[in-house]
């Protein structure tokens, strides 16, 4: 979907958290690398890599052009390429991450694989970074209209997500990846609204009830752990009721476990979200959090609030514009024929 394609913005909940993932669509007047470039990177970052064929991803994006490269065995590999230096810098980051979580599954910390990092190469007549082949992870993308309830794939989802939220934090932290004490996030959040409401372009009603919620302390007494940062149904690959792979950690951090939920919240019916949910506290060491879901919710919400910021910052006309669509129309969806916010 291409939020800028002038079609009809009736906003759902899933609409809302997929729109609104900043950096996600391509607006660049940057020409991605072909994808050839891009094989025969791989085949110098990986020793005897024979490429057979080479296929562009459709993850390629504003801050990465990516390929599948697919050798002379059959075997799949995915090869990434910064497009500017601070997502070179992301991407080693992501890197060292990427390994530590592969001891972690080869331990049984985690049931779920994750791309393997295999090999390195700098790209000629360019500072954004270095290239990365990684090992395919197997699966294929979740689809929502797959899960159901019961001890099949959702209770499957659950376990895989509370595997996330027990990881050691200092798995993170050793990466230098961002690490928040819940007082710190709640600030977070609260700075992101302020940023928001001085542009003028924020629903007074959508700013009030947002600003109501973030202030409610009760909310936010979490405890903080490891959590993915950008998960949704492209990021976690499944076979049958399994969950086979998470990919994309470049967002990781210790903070709100509730984050990780908020595209299963904007997206999945109430009974699925009470399977995953059910599943995922009985594998949680902490004690239930009242207001996880709540937290979630407002995440889902407050993404759309990130896509028009994110608009802003790059001076985007047609971001700007969609975000603001977005947002009268989340407005009117939860607030028409009510006077509760």
């Amino acid at each position: 979907m291409d939020p800028t394609d002038g079609t009809s913005r009736r906003l759902d909940r899933a609409t809302a958290w997929v729109i609104a993932r900043p950096g996600k669509w391509l607006y660049g007047e940057q020409v991605p690398r072909s994808p050839l470039a891009l094989a025969a990177l791989a085949s110098v970052a990986v020793p005897g890599l024979d490429v057979y064929d080479v296929l562009r991803s459709p993850h390629s994006d504003a801050d990465f052009d990516v390929v599948v490269v697919k050798d002379s065995t059959g075997q799949r590999w995915i090869v990434r390429a910064p497009r500017r230096a601070a997502a070179g810098a992301a991407l080693e980051a992501e890197r060292g991450l990427l390994k530590a979580l592969g001891r972690a599954h080869d331990t049984g910390l985690i049931s779920f694989d994750v791309p393997r990092p295999k090999g390195a190469a700098s790209m000629s007549g360019t500072d954004d970074g270095r290239a990365i082949v990684y090992s395919e992870v197997p699966g294929a993308p979740l689809m929502m209209a797959r899960l159901e309830p019961g001890p099949g794939l959702a209770a499957n989802l659950g376990r895989a997500l509370a595997e996330i939220h027990e990881l050691p934090p200092t798995l993170v932290e050793d990466e230098g990846l961002p690490t928040y004490d819940a007082e710190q996030y709640r600030q977070r959040r609260l700075a992101e609204l302020d940023a928001g409401i001085h542009t003028g372009k924020i629903p007074p009603r959508l700013a009030d009830r947002w600003e109501r919620q973030l202030e409610n302390v009760s909310w936010w007494r979490f405890e903080p752990c490891v959590v993915h940062g950008d998960l949704g149904e492209h990021q976690i690959m499944v076979s049958g009721d399994t969950v086979r792979g998470v990919v994309d950690w470049m967002d990781a951090r210790v903070a709100d476990p509730a984050d990780d939920l908020a595209w299963l919240v904007a997206s999945a019916p109430e009974d699925i979200v009470d399977a995953v949910v059910e599943a995922y506290q009985m594998r949680r060491r902490e004690t239930p959090d009242a207001h996880l879901l709540d937290r979630a919710r407002l995440a889902s919400e407050l993404a759309l609030l990130r896509w028009l910021m994110y608009g802003v910052r790059t001076d985007n006309a047609d971001v700007i514009a969609d975000g603001e669509g977005m947002l009268a129309d989340l407005a009117t969806m939860l607030f028409d024929d009510t006077d509760e916010a």
